[in-house]
Parts: structure tokens; sequence; C-alpha cells
């Protein structure tokens, strides 16, 4: 009995030895909710995805709330005392072929002087609307990055050595000169989608060794999402101002479909934005593997 009860006792000190070798805190036949067996897993999952999908809820809510708040009084005032005087001035002075060559002329300059061309763009969607403003801030966007790209070439040393002392930022810009055409145009593509500094990657862009190409096409596909916002913008500016010109509010119907199209364009430009800068991080560290 004795005996018996020693080797009892010894096989179960070995057993548990090899619990603790093992990493386990419980033995693997025995079920268990405990969060160390790892029975808790699935619960804070359910839960962290039903906080996701109601911060989501949340997010909608206050963006649509805020979008009925602006369409109803914020801007009605700042139409009467800002864009109606400037709508007003454009029609009187300029046709809407002078209008065009507006448009294009400034997103070929501003660009090369690191100015925003949004405002531009603005006006092709009040003037040309979604079809033709498109056209239009596209061809003036081919020849706005391209001047800058051919003028950095001139101080590629200068670029480069600018680039080094901000490594942080130089490893997502230097993602666009590796790999093949294909994978650069996809790096251009994800750059000009994310957050990074559009007027600066025209000229940086260059220091990288991206081929002219891939660095075109991906602007021209990577800017798309930018340029339906402001067509977008300007279209909903020009109902406001319109409405308020002729003494007259929106209707519910406008306001509800008005506050719903601003939600649905803020929601998924943050979406688009999150999901390039996702990917550029993807790509870093792809890179990073590959160096070691």
């Amino acid at each position: 009995m004795i005996q018996n009860a020693a080797d009892e006792d010894l096989r179960m000190g070995v057993y548990y030895v090899k619990l603790e070798e093992g990493g386990a805190c419980c033995p693997a036949e025995t079920p268990s909710t405990s969060g160390c067996c790892g029975g808790g897993g699935g619960g804070g999952g359910w839960w962290w995805f039903l906080w996701w999908w109601a911060k989501l809820v949340l997010v909608v809510l206050f963006v649509g709330v805020l979008g009925v708040v602006f369409f109803k009084w914020v801007g009605p005032f700042f139409m009467d005392k800002e864009i109606i005087p400037i709508i007003i001035w454009e029609r009187k002075t300029f046709s809407t072929v002078i209008l065009g060559l507006i448009v294009v002329g400034s997103l070929t300059i501003f660009p090369s002087f690191l100015l925003p061309s949004t405002p531009s763009m603005w006006i092709a969607g009040m003037t040309f609307g979604y079809g033709y403003g498109f056209l239009l801030i596209i061809g003036g966007m081919a020849i706005g990055v391209s001047i800058p790209y051919f003028v950095g070439s001139l101080f590629y040393h200068r670029i480069h050595v600018w680039l080094e002392r901000y490594p942080k930022r130089a490893s997502i810009v230097k993602l666009a000169g590796e790999g093949s055409c294909f994978n650069q145009f996809r790096a251009v593509a994800l750059i000009r989608i994310s957050p990074f500094p559009y007027v600066i990657y025209n000229y940086c862009a260059v220091a990288t060794d991206v081929k002219y190409l891939p660095y075109l096409l991906g602007t021209l596909v990577g800017i798309v999402p930018e340029i339906f916002v402001a067509l977008y913008t300007g279209i909903l500016i020009k109902t406001l101002a319109n409405a308020s010109h002729d003494g007259r509010s929106l209707s519910a119907p406008q306001i509800v479909l008005n506050a719903i199209g601003f939600s649905i364009t803020v929601i998924v430009t943050i979406l688009i934005t999150l999901y390039a800068k996702r990917r550029i991080k993807e790509l870093q560290m792809q890179e990073e593997l590959l160096l070691q």
C-alpha cells in the first residue's frame, strides 16, 4: 500500500512538472472556462466585437446629427455671408469655359508651389458636376503632379539628404521605389490615399527612384477618393447656396438625404484612409523582414 501510494505521488509529481514545463495552468483533458485555459477568450472576443460595432454606430449617429445641424443652421448662415457673394461674383465675371481653364490651370500650377488644390476641385463640382468635373481635375492633376516630379529630379541629392533626417517618414516614401512597376504603382496609390502630405510627396517621390509611369498612374488612382469627396462637397455647397439665395430652406427629405450622403462620405473616407495606413504598415513590416 505504501509503495503504491509513493508510486502514485511520483507519477502525479512528474505529471505536474510536465504541465509546468509546457506552460499550461490546467490539465488538457479538463474543460475550463477560466481565462488561463483560453476558455474566457471567446467571451472577451464577443465583447470586443460588440463594443467595436457600438462605437461605429455612435460615430455614425454623431456624424448624422452633425450633418443635420450643419444643413439646418450653420450652412445657410455661412452661405449668406461668404459663399453666395463669391458665387455671384464668379458667375458675373467668368464664363463656363474660362472657369474650366481656371480649374485646370490652378490644378496644374498649385502643386508646384505647395498650395492646396481642394478649392479648385470645389469649383469644378459647383460648375461642372461629377462627369466633366472629374475629367477636368484628372487632366489638371496629371500635369500638376508631373512638374514637381521632374523639378525634384534636379535636386535629387538634396532631397535624399533631407529624407535621411526623417527616417520614419522616409521609410514610408521609400516603399514606392522598391520592387516591380506594379509594386511601385500600388505603393504610390496607398501613399496618396494615406494622410501623408500630398504636396510634399510630389517632390520627394523622385528621391526614392520610383519610375515616372507607376508614379503617375498610382497618383491618379490614389486621388480618386479625394476627387469625389471634393466634387460632392462642391455640389453640396451649390445646393445650399441656391436654396439660401432663393430665400427658401431645404425640405426635410433633402436635409435627411444630404446628411446621409455627408455621413457616408465621411465614413468611407475614414475607412479608406485607415485601410491605406494598415497596408503601408504591412508593406513596411515585409520590407523589414526581407532586410533581416
